[in-house]
């Protein structure tokens, strides 16, 4: 399967558009990383705990875009895209989306 956020995939010809492909997944944070970043914040620098818990919830929601996509028969999502939203307080969803398409 080939993932990639341009229309097409080089030296490939797409055959067959076959839908939208996606996957989502919802992350939520815990209080021990909270405390831990809430005094990193004062000090300023990267709140690592979060950027690894966002990076986790990509991948996720990336690997479930390829399943989705594979379901359908495809061999490549081409214009993946990523959306990340607010849920609910401390709780955010990333999606990953893109067309599933057939290849020659």
């Amino acid at each position: 399967m080939q993932i990639t956020n341009t229309e097409t995939v080089p030296d490939r010809e797409v055959v067959e558009v076959l839908g939208i492909a996606r996957g989502n997944t919802v992350e939520a944070r815990n209080v021990g990383r909270d405390i831990t970043q809430g005094i990193r914040n004062v000090f300023g620098g990267e709140l690592k705990a979060y950027s690894e818990l966002l990076s986790k919830a990509r991948d996720e929601a990336i690997s479930r875009m390829e399943s989705d996509a594979e379901a359908m028969g495809a061999d490549a999502v081409v214009n993946v895209r990523l959306e990340t939203s607010n849920i609910t307080d401390g709780g955010s969803e990333v999606m990953a989306y893109g067309t599933a398409v057939r290849l020659q």
